[in-house]
């Protein structure tokens, strides 16, 4: 009798009960492990891509001096194109897809992430659909046609200073920034979409005091990046920004979390954290290895399947655990306040 291991099964079983647009992509993947359960060749299996994220476009309409993904190229796929490699990603255990960017919603004015969100909740099953994004560009139509497929919306805020943000590149002319933050945060609770918030601490922002805002809020997540450095993306001759002048110590990083302990719902994340505890797949769907300080990239997957692009992607497995890379992240499972 054939014993399949389980993590085999259960991508087997899964794949089985795809729905026919998903279908053929899901045993495309699972078959060649199987062949090394049946005795023949192929390499072993890398690790699983259990949560990725995917950054599907480097346009952005914000120019944060700190930014270590940006607009090199203004490459973006075909839509049915970034469905298949999702529905392959499924298919290898992915379990959460984040979308983002550059920014997310200026492709198609947010209909191409929409339509992607869908997809993946939808068709796909996903446990858990969220997208990065500096919010400006967001409207409440788009909660209307996608909300509920969304479970979490995570926008970038790194000042609650309005001259701050400008200085961190962080805003577009008189528009405030900080008074979208609220705007969101009401739409998100009126839709069932559960908000975080991101931030990068630097040089202009270590020394602020985010107590007050950050409770008023509230939350499920607050990620505290400190600024990292990416050879060829924000320092180094082929960089489009200069972020040596916003880095800070991890003295003063330290400094920054111990004046915010008592926020119950801070995730900080240092350099050492970040750099290789997350999958990485960029706008041709190339997995990012960060080993090296820079962004080496796989073969696409769609050219050479999950498995072997994700070998060269330098992830961590056991740093991403260790940072509480898994956690509650379906809405289904959170108790939230709607």
């Amino acid at each position: 009798m054939l014993r399949l291991p389980l993590a085999l099964a259960a991508l087997l079983l899964r794949a089985l009960r795809s729905p026919l647009s998903v279908l053929r992509w899901s045993l495309a993947h699972v078959w060649p492990r199987l062949r090394l359960v049946l005795g023949r060749s192929g390499p072993g299996p890398g690790p699983t891509p259990t949560s990725v994220n995917y950054h599907f476009t480097r346009r952005c309409n914000y120019k944060c001096g700190f930014c270590f993904h940006t607009a090199k190229t203004s490459f973006e796929l075909p839509l049915e194109e970034a469905r298949r490699g999702l529905a392959m990603l499924r298919a290898a255990g992915m379990e959460k897809i984040n979308f983002s960017g550059g920014e997310p919603f200026l492709t198609d004015r947010g209909e191409f992430v929409g339509k992607l969100v869908q997809f993946c909740k939808q068709e796909l099953k996903l446990p858990s659909v969220s997208i990065v994004s500096n919010g400006s560009l967001i409207r409440e139509r788009w909660f209307k046609n996608y909300g509920e497929y969304l479970d979490i919306l995570a926008i970038s805020c790194d000042s609650f200073d309005e001259e701050v943000n400008a200085l961190i590149g962080r805003g577009q002319g008189k528009k405030s920034h900080v008074e979208n933050l609220q705007k969101l945060r009401k739409w998100c609770q009126e839709y069932g979409v559960a908000f975080k918030l991101n931030s990068v601490i630097n040089r202009f922002n270590v020394e602020e005091d985010m107590n007050e805002q950050i409770k008023a809020l509230n939350p499920v997540r607050w990620k505290v990046f400190q600024c990292l450095l990416i050879d060829g993306e924000n320092v180094g001759e082929n960089a489009l920004r200069e972020a040596e002048k916003f880095v800070i110590s991890d003295e003063d990083f330290e400094r920054f979390l111990d004046r915010h302990r008592d926020i119950s719902c801070i995730v900080p994340e240092s350099n050492q954290k970040m750099k290789d505890s997350y999958l990485i797949l960029d706008e041709y769907m190339r997995f990012l290895n960060c080993r090296n300080g820079r962004k080496e990239p796989s073969k696409s997957i769609l050219d050479v399947g999950v498995e072997h692009a994700i070998k060269f992607s330098g992830f961590d497995e056991e740093m991403f655990l260790k940072r509480g890379g898994k956690y509650v992240w379906s809405k289904a499972d959170m108790k939230l306040e709607w």
